[in-house]
This record gives structure tokens, sequence and C-alpha cells, in this order.
């Protein structure tokens, strides 16, 4: 099978990618970073009433003239206002937020008066019409559209939908993805290891990936290197209703890397398994009845590459949330050599320069088994299939990895 361009490969994982048509309803509380699915018309006008901006006195304009004395009604306070209507020749104490007494078509802010002991106010400064006033439904009216579908729930959107009356929100269901490594010289941190045993790290990252990208993760655990073991991981998955099934190693066609012989006899469809990048090159994509298939590589700068490139994108679609947005431009910091037939993500630092230019330079380890290297990374440098040599100073795209 001739290997795959990134774009094309990229293509062929979204394809069709989109939430469950049926949205979960969720207690307000619990909306926090998950996706509108559908959008959300308002059950309340805000505000019902017109309502005072400041603290002062609720009064009629043509009688608050500078240097007028005026009579102090009342009191209007929020939750608790003003029964009657403004008399002529008078005022109400207002606070803000509280409604505006009938007969009132202006505020006074306190700071413009001079409360008497006789129970007046003097008025320092004229009033105009309407001032000081929120009028009802000048924030939203009953009915109106307040937040689109597919809009990400922050902070703002939350509040938003708390104040149009909303307890519970449709949001899209988060996908579930299923996370298994394979191989018998894979042990989980903190476990003892025997001669040539390694820790399954990889794990842990591809499915912090997938958390961040909005979907719930399974653990599927590890699979030692036997058609058995990964045939009940393949159960499991199937039985938890996973919308993605992510393995990490096993995926090429070696005599121990059985992942891909015991999907093919499960009924995969296998999309494609080779890719024209580096690293992650044996890249593994299909489909099994309605749950997406990617097996990953085992080195772990090629796995969370592939995952940063494919699987993030993916879980994205499938959670509703907008795509990841981490392409960015960049300055090379070093010269660099033509590049051969695969894309290559160069591991790399990314600074910004007194003009506020992003600066990428690449580490000077690139072996795909370091981790420490993709650790300290900032961005990955991305050179294209055949691309002629670079000179320091010449423009890049990057992959943000962190700020």
């Amino acid at each position: 099978m001739a290997l795959m361009p990134v774009e094309d490969a990229l293509a062929r994982i979204l394809a069709g990618a989109a939430p469950r048509d049926e949205p979960e309803m969720l207690e307000l509380a619990s909306c926090c970073d998950r996706v509108l699915a559908r959008e959300l018309r308002a059950l309340r006008t805000h505000p019902p009433f017109a309502a005072s901006a400041m603290d002062g006195y609720a009064v009629r304009a043509a009688e608050a003239v500078d240097g007028a004395v005026l009579r102090v009604q009342g009191e209007s306070a929020a939750g608790r206002g003003y029964d009657g209507a403004l008399e002529q020749g008078a005022a109400i104490r207002i606070f803000t937020g509280a409604p505006v007494p009938a007969g009132a078509d202006t505020i006074v802010i306190q700071e413009v008066t001079e409360k008497r002991d006789d129970g007046t106010v003097l008025i320092r400064e004229a009033a105009s019409p309407g001032r000081h006033i929120r009028a009802a439904g000048v924030d939203f009216q009953e009915g109106d559209v307040g937040l689109e579908a597919g809009r990400l729930l922050d902070a703002g959107a939350i509040t938003f939908a708390a104040a149009m009356n909303h307890a519970r929100l449709p949001v899209a269901p988060r996908p579930k993805v299923a996370v298994l490594a394979t191989g018998d010289e894979l042990r989980l941190p903190g476990q003892p290891l025997g001669p040539g045993q390694i820790i399954a790290s990889n794990t842990f990252g591809v499915a912090a990936l997938a958390r961040g990208a909005g979907a719930d993760v399974l653990d599927l655990g590890i699979a030692v290197d036997r058609i058995e073991a990964i045939d009940a991981a393949l159960d499991s998955a199937i039985a938890a209703g996973a919308d993605v099934l992510v393995t990490i190693g096993g995926a090429s066609v070696g005599d121990h890397d059985l992942v891909q012989k015991v999907m093919l006899a499960r009924g995969m469809t296998l999309d494609f398994w080779k890719i024209a990048m580096r690293p992650g090159k044996p890249l593994m994509a299909g489909s099994l009845g309605g749950m997406r298939v990617l097996g990953l590589p085992g080195n772990p700068a090629s796995s969370l590459v592939c995952a940063h490139l494919f699987l993030e994108p993916l879980v994205a679609r499938l959670a509703g949330r907008p795509d990841p947005q981490r392409l960015q431009k960049a300055i090379l910091a070093n010269d660099l050599p033509e590049n051969g037939e695969r894309q290559d993500y160069l591991r790399g630092d990314l600074t910004i320069s007194s003009s506020g230019e992003r600066i990428a330079t690449p580490m000077l380890r690139q072996d795909s088994s370091l981790m420490k290297v993709f650790s300290d990374a900032r961005c990955l440098i991305i050179r294209p299939p055949h691309a002629p040599e670079a000179k320091a100073g010449s423009p890049t795209d990057v992959l943000v990895l962190r700020p």
C-alpha cells in the first residue's frame, strides 16, 4: 500500500465525523466546557421591568432641575420595589437593580444630591429623561435566540443560559474513546520491570489529549501480544459502545504486530495504514461496525504526533467542538536541510522575538523514542515532502503543542 499524504489521511479520518444525533440533557452546573446541541431561546425577558442602573433618586426630569428640593416619598430596592406611583414634587430613593416606580422617568445619581434631615433631597445637577434607566427587555426578549447550536459553553454562555431561565441544557454527548496499549514488554507505571520491559507511558498522554478534545476515555489497559488478549480487549470496547478505539503499538505487519490481523479477522474495514510522515509512518485507520479504529505507532513521539494530528481533531468533531487551532506561522532559528519524501514533524522550541515574531528552534535530537524531548518541545516544525533547504530567518509552519 502506497504512503498516503498527511492531508489526505486527515480528510479520510474526519469524513462523516459528527456528534451523535440525540443530545444529552445536563443540569446547568455540569455544562461547563460542553457543546450546546441546539439553539437556546430565552424563556423570559430581561430585565423584566425598567430598572435603575445606579444608586440615587427616581424623579421626573422636568422637576429635577439644578437647585430643586424634592420630598423623599419612599424607597425602591432590588427585590423590594416601591408599590405606588411617584407624586408631584417628590423623589423616591432607589438602588441599583431596583424597579423604577411609575411616574418617574429618570434617575439622579446620589453623588449630585444632598439628603436633608427634613426628609427632602437637594438636586445639584439637572437630570435628563431616561438617564440611568435600563429599559425593560433591553438585554433580551422572551423567545429571542440567545445561544446558537455548537456554542462551546464557557463562563459567559452558562451565565447567559441561566439568565434566560434555563436550568438544564441540551449538549452534544461526549464521544467515548477506548485506549488500548499492546505489547509483551509493557508494564504500568509503578509496577516492577523485568528484563527487556518498559513503562507503557503513551496511553496516558493519548488519553489526556482525547479528554482535552472532549472525550470520555475508557482505558482498556495493556494487551499482551496474543490474539486472544487483543480479541478480549476489542470485545470490551464494543460492549462499552466506544465511538473510537485507539490502539498503541502492534498495528504494523511484523511477526508480533497482531492488532491489524485481529481487527481484520473481526471484520474491520481497513482504510489505510501507512502515511507519508515522520515520525508516525505506520498509522492504521479503519472502522469496525460503527466504531472507528485508529492504530497509533508504539514509539512515544510517533504516537503523540499522530494523536495531535489525527485523534485530537477527530474527537473534537465527534464532540461538536471547533477544530483545534494549533497551526501557526513562525520563523526558523536554524538552517534546515532539504527534506525527503515524507512530511517531517520536528520537535522544536518556540519563543517570541522582541518584534513579536514566533521563532522556532528544532531540538538537537529527533529520535521518535525520546520522551523528554517531546515533553520539552513547544511546537512541531512542519517540513513538507521534498522541501528544499531552508535558511535561518525563513518562514515555516508550526503546530503549537503548548504556549
